[in-house]
């Protein structure tokens, strides 16, 4: 099987649902830019590593709630991002698609 690419992932925002075969944090990240925080948010709280402690991060610090999204930097072993959102969704996804 042929590994997704960052530049297939974000093609595949314009279809009705994530693709195929894709990690479960890598779909709540397709949610999230799709509009629906809340599927992500779902995702994200229920798995326990770090890189979902990322996500989940990032989802609340989009969400605007900066205390919230400190506790799961630090869960994720990160320092709060000072990266626009964009940058930071794409720098969650590429991290995924290579594990």
């Amino acid at each position: 099987m042929q590994t997704m690419t960052f530049e297939d992932f974000h093609a595949s925002l314009s279809a009705k649902e994530p693709p195929s075969g894709i990690s479960v944090l890598l779909a709540a990240m397709w949610w999230e830019a799709n509009g629906n925080w809340d599927r992500a948010h779902g995702i994200a709280q229920d798995i326990g590593t770090v890189e979902a402690s990322w996500v989940h991060a990032y989802l609340h610090r989009k969400e605007g709630d900066d205390g919230n999204a400190g506790y799961w930097y630090r869960q994720a072993q990160r320092p709060h991002s000072r990266l626009g959102h964009d940058a930071e969704w794409e720098e969650i996804v590429r991290l995924l698609l290579a594990d």
